[in-house]
């Protein structure tokens, strides 16, 4: 199972330059959560508790009540959440009963404190991700 999992937090682009024993720690921390479809699983501006990655169905995400995109299999949210508790940038919602992988902030700074790669590797995704974000943001 952690294995398994491992597989997939590699896909995960915050966490696809960790190591195999660091996905391993990552995959060991993740709880399985289940929503049915129409459930609000993240909402604008409220406190964010942490990373969620899909392994089956479809979420809808929205800003300002405007539809951005639809996530499937293999996809995340809330890694912001993850690094900092702070407030959800968007709201998330169950387009299809979902099959979710979540990882609190509180069980990370755990992770990280044990195994600081983890740390460092994340912090390099998401300063890459900001770079994208704000190329796009001033394109």
């Amino acid at each position: 199972m952690v294995t398994n999992v491992a597989n997939l937090l590699h896909n995960v682009p915050i966490f696809s330059d960790c190591s195999p024993k660091d996905l391993a720690a990552v995959a060991r921390g993740l709880k399985e959560v289940n929503h049915k479809a129409g459930t609000v699983i993240a909402r604008e501006g409220e406190p964010g508790v942490g990373l969620f990655v899909i392994v089956e169905g479809e979420a809808r995400v929205t800003i300002g009540d405007k539809p951005r995109r639809t996530l499937g299999p293999g996809e995340f949210f809330g890694e912001i959440a993850l690094l900092d508790g702070g407030p959800r940038t968007a709201t998330v919602t169950a387009e299809t009963d979902l099959k979710l992988l979540g990882l609190t902030e509180w069980v990370f700074r755990g992770l990280v404190l044990e195994q600081p790669a983890i740390a460092v590797k994340t912090l390099q995704a998401m300063a890459g991700r900001l770079r994208e974000a704000t190329k796009v943001v001033t394109a």
